[in-house]
């Protein structure tokens, strides 16, 4: 479930490990980042996210019936995914050397990190037609512009989809009788 939500929600390490039960709001589909936990000096502290924007994420419908499990009979401040020795706040590093790491590279994905999941939730997003005004307020990005030169190469196929869908476009309206001939080009 942690692995999926990362790699579909785009969250920060921090934003997963400072989610907590009451942050879920599973009828509405959304989850809403309001707090991040940073680890300081061995210690984990909660600060707000970064540049202090709280945003609402959209939670695809085939994670949640598995969120409403992973929370059931917890309360509204236990944070959504925990460890399971200690049932508190997850730790990155814990995390990793856990059981990621090992599994990352059982898989052929040696080196993986779980930040990258955030790429590969912003490419899913962009795969399934997002502009990059949704993909940058579903990361928590300052700009839509940062967001595209980061991830400018997610929309190169994007160029060969517009062309095609303005073809279209044009071919059903007044720009097809304006071709040589004046007829629709099949």
């Amino acid at each position: 479930m942690l692995i999926l939500t990362l790699a579909y929600c785009g969250l920060r390490w921090g934003e997963l490990s400072g989610l907590r039960v009451r942050d879920l709001d599973l009828t509405r589909r959304q989850l809403t980042v309001q707090q991040t936990v940073v680890a300081d000096k061995g210690y984990q502290r909660v600060k707000p996210p970064k540049d202090y924007e709280h945003r609402s994420i959209p939670i695809p419908a085939f994670l949640v019936d598995a969120l409403r499990l992973q929370t059931s009979g917890r309360s509204g401040d236990d944070p959504v995914f925990y460890g399971s020795r200690t049932n508190t706040r997850l730790r990155n590093h814990t995390f990793r050397n856990g059981w990621f790491n090992d599994a990352a590279t059982e898989v052929g994905l040696e080196g993986l990190t779980p930040h990258e999941l955030r790429h590969t939730a912003a490419s899913l997003a962009v795969s399934a037609g997002a502009n990059v005004k949704a993909v940058q307020r579903m990361l928590g990005r300052a700009s839509a512009s940062i967001t595209f030169d980061v991830y400018a190469d997610l929309f190169n196929d994007d160029l060969d989809a517009v062309a095609v869908a303005l073809d279209k476009a044009a071919m059903k309206s007044a720009v097809a009788r304006m071709l040589p001939g004046g007829q629709m080009r099949r």
